[in-house]
């Protein structure tokens, strides 16, 4: 009933919501609504919203590029910048919260990560990895 960070259960639960909401050959449109309601059950299970300096800082701003039709490219940068984004912050729910105003001029970890990945699928959709 206890772990040292939260994001394991948060990626746990984006990663079987996006399963569950695909069908066995997506296209762009079910994808992208499948990644909105992920993010939507990670937000649910945190009980956080973008802005409290989590990886929703990430994933919700990615989530509107897809819906939006973003090239993998333009997905990845939204994802870089909006960890980015998070130095400034004061961290309002997850581990960091705890460090209050010292939480202010470091980048989420959360946030962080999720730009990596993010990063990492784009770059193998455009061929510049494998």
């Amino acid at each position: 009933m206890s772990m040292g960070g939260a994001s394991g259960p948060l990626y746990g639960t984006f990663f079987m919501e996006l399963g569950k909401a695909l069908d066995e050959t997506p296209d762009r449109a079910s994808f992208a609504a499948g990644f909105d309601r992920a993010v939507a059950a990670v937000a649910a299970r945190g009980k956080s919203e973008p802005g409290q300096k989590t990886l929703l800082d990430v994933l919700a701003p990615v989530s509107k590029a897809l819906a939006e039709n973003e090239t993998p490219a333009g997905i990845a940068r939204v994802a870089a910048e909006a960890a980015e984004a998070t130095v400034p912050m004061l961290a309002l729910r997850g581990r960091a919260a705890f460090l209050g105003p010292r939480s202010v001029g470091h980048m989420d970890p959360g946030a962080r990560s999720s730009s990596l990945i993010i990063g990492a699928v784009c770059a193998v959709l455009e061929g510049k990895s494998g």
